[in-house]
C-alpha cells in the first residue's frame, strides 16, 4: 500500500527533484521506499491484470499474436507487457521510452514474480502453461546472469531509449499493434496527436492501436482527502504550480484521446469510457474551472478509458 501524503507535499517534492542534480536517482530511491515501487509484487500484479485486459481486446480484434510485431509506448521501470507478450509467443516487441527508465534489477524481479502468473498468462495468450514456464525460466536465468532484456529474449524484445514515439524511425507499415498502459495521461496533448500520426505511419493496413488511460487525478492515490476529480478545480496557471516532470498530468478527458485518434485516421472499434452516476453528481456539485467549459459534466466525470482504433485497409 502506498503511504499517505498530502498531495501538495508530494507535488512540491517531485517538483524540486526535477531541478536538482541527482534528482532522478533520488526520485527512484523514494519510489522504492515509499512510492509506487515500495510494494513491487502488488504493482506487478496490477500490470499483469492490465495486460490480460489488453489481450482480451486484441483477441476480440482477431490479432494473431504469434505472427505479430508490436510497439509499446512508455516502458517504465520494468517491461511487464513486452515480457508477457514474449512468453505467449509474440514475434517482436519494440518498447520505447523518452527517458531510459528500465532497471535490470526490476526486470529480474519481474521475471521472478511472473512465475506466479503462468496459468493466467498462458490462458490470456492461448498457449499451454508448459511453454510459458519454459520460456520464462530461460529468460530468468539469462537475466540473472546479467543479460539485457534484448539478449534474454533472443532479440524478440527491443528496448529503445531515449526514443521519441513521435519519430520512431521504424519502417512504415511494419507493425500490427501500437499500445500503451497508463502513459497518455502524462503526455502533452500535441505530443499525443503526433504519436497517433506516427502510429498511423508505422502500422500495417488493418493494424491497431490500444491505449489504456487513467485520466483522473493521480495525487488521489496518496492523499485520501481528495478524489480523482479534484484537479478539475484548478486553472491552467494554478495547476502548473503542482505539475512536475515526474508526475506530469495533462488533465485531458477520455473524449480527447479518441478524438485525437480519429483525427489521425483511426476508426474507433471499442471504447470503455463510462461515467459513474456518483461522479457526475460530484462534478455538478463542485466548482469546475472555466478552462474545462468545453466539456459536459458526463465527459468531465469519466476517469478512465480503454480504446481500440484500427487503421483501415487501403482501398
Amino acid at each position: 500500500m502506498t503511504p499517505r501524503m498530502d498531495w501538495r507535499v508530494k507535488g512540491a517534492i517531485q517538483k524540486v527533484l526535477g531541478y536538482v542534480p541527482g534528482g532522478y536517482q533520488l526520485h527512484y530511491l523514494l519510489q522504492q521506499r515509499g512510492g509506487g515501487l515500495s510494494n513491487f509484487n502488488a504493482e506487478c500484479d496490477m500490470k499483469v491484470d492490465d495486460w490480460a485486459i489488453m489481450m482480451g481486446n486484441l483477441r476480440t480484434a482477431k490479432v494473431a499474436f504469434a505472427d505479430a510485431e508490436m510497439m509499446e509506448m512508455g516502458t517504465g521501470w520494468y517491461p511487464t507487457f513486452p515480457l508477457c507478450l514474449f512468453l505467449v509467443g509474440t514475434r517482436r516487441i519494440h518498447t520505447v521510452d523518452l527517458t531510459r527508465h528500465l532497471k535490470p534489477e526490476k526486470t529480474l524481479a519481474l521475471a521472478e514474480r511472473l512465475a506466479t502468473h503462468v496459468p493466467r498468462i498462458a490462458a490470456a495468450g492461448g498457449v499451454d502453461e508448459a511453454t510459458v514456464r519454459t520460456r520464462l525460466a530461460r529468460v530468468h536465468d539469462k537475466l540473472a546472469a546479467g543479460a539485457s532484456i534484448e539478449a534474454a529474449t533472443d532479440g524478440a524484445i527491443e528496448y529503445h531509449a531515449p526514443s521519441d514515439a513521435t519519430d520512431t524511425r521504424l519502417i512504415g507499415g511494419s507493425l500490427d499493434v501500437v499500445f500503451s498502459n497508463s502513459v497518455l495521461e502524462h503526455v502533452p496533448g500535441p505530443v499525443i496527436a503526433a504519436c497517433f500520426t506516427e502510429a498511423m505511419r508505422i502500422l500495417k493496413p488493418g493494424g491497431l492501436v490500444f491505449h489504456s488511460v487513467n485520466c483522473g487525478d493521480h495525487y488521489a492515490y496518496t492523499d485520501p482527502r481528495i478524489d480523482q476529480l479534484h484537479y478539475l478545480q484548478y486553472s491552467e496557471a494554478a495547476w502548473a504550480k503542482w505539475n512536475n516532470s515526474f508526475l506530469y498530468q495533462n488533465r485531458l478527458r477520455a473524449v480527447d484521446f479518441t478524438q485525437m485518434a480519429r483525427a489521425a485516421g483511426f476508426v474507433i472499434e471499442s471504447d470503455t469510457s463510462r461515467a459513474l452516476p456518483e461522479r457526475v453528481a460530484a462534478v455538478e456539485q463542485m466548482t469546475v474551472d472555466p478552462c474545462f467549459a468545453r466539456y459536459s459534466p458526463v465527459q468531465l466525470a469519466i476517469t478512465s478509458i480503454d480504446f481500440v482504433g484500427r487503421k483501415l485497409h487501403k482501398p
